[in-house]
C-alpha cells in the first residue's frame, strides 16, 4: 500500500481536471484511494519523472524535460516533488 502525505493529497484534489474529465475525489480520504488504486508515483524531481516515463517505454524523443512535466498526468506538488497518475 502506498502513503501519500498531505502535500501530494492536496495537490491532487486541487488539480486532477488536468487529467481527469471530471473530479473523482472530492475528500483527501477520496483522492487517497484514487492514487492507490492507479498505483500514483511520487517522485523527487524533473529528472526522476523523465525516469520513470523512460522505463515505462513512453517515447520522449524531441521533448525537453520541461515539456515531460506539462504533461496532464504529471502534477507539479510544489516542493520539488512530483506526481505521477496513469489513469
Amino acid at each position: 500500500m502506498h502513503e501519500y502525505d498531505d502535500a501530494v493529497l492536496k495537490c491532487f484534489l486541487e488539480n486532477q481536471l488536468q487529467l481527469l474529465p471530471e473530479r473523482v475525489a472530492e475528500s483527501i480520504d477520496e483522492a487517497e484511494a484514487f492514487l492507490e488504486e492507479c498505483v500514483a508515483v511520487v517522485v523527487d524531481s524533473v529528472d526522476e519523472v523523465w525516469e520513470y516515463f523512460d522505463e515505462e517505454g513512453i517515447d520522449l524523443e524531441g521533448q525537453s524535460k520541461e515539456e515531460i512535466v506539462e504533461a496532464p498526468e504529471v502534477f507539479d506538488i510544489g516542493d520539488g516533488r512530483y506526481l505521477i497518475v496513469e489513469s
